[in-house]
C-alpha cells in the first residue's frame, strides 16, 4: 500500500478550498453588516412557515384573480426567503 493520496482525494482536498462562503453570502454582510445575521434568520423561517399559507388558497382553489395574484406573490416571497435564508446558520 502506498502512502499517496488517491485521486479523489485530491479533488475532494480541492473541494475543500474553494467551498468558501462567497457571492450572496458576503454581499449581505457588506450590504447591511449589522442586520445580516437577523435578516438571513427572518429569511430562514418565512421560507419554513410560507408554505402553510399556500394550502387555504388551493383547498378553496385559485377561482378568481385575486387568490390567483396572492398565490403568486406568496410564491415569489417564499422564493426569496429561500435565497436570503439559505445561508443561516452554516
Amino acid at each position: 500500500m502506498s502512502n499517496s493520496p488517491t485521486a479523489h482525494d485530491q479533488r475532494s482536498a480541492g473541494s475543500d478550498e474553494s467551498s468558501d462562503d462567497t457571492g450572496e453570502t458576503g454581499a449581505l454582510e457588506r450590504i447591511v453588516p449589522s442586520m445580516a445575521t437577523s435578516i438571513r434568520k427572518t429569511g430562514f423561517w418565512a421560507a419554513i412557515v410560507l408554505p402553510f399559507l399556500y394550502v387555504p388558497l388551493l383547498a378553496t382553489g385559485l377561482s378568481t384573480s385575486r387568490e390567483t395574484m396572492t398565490f403568486l406573490v406568496l410564491l415569489v416571497v417564499n422564493l426569496v426567503a429561500l435565497y436570503v435564508g439559505h445561508a443561516h446558520r452554516r
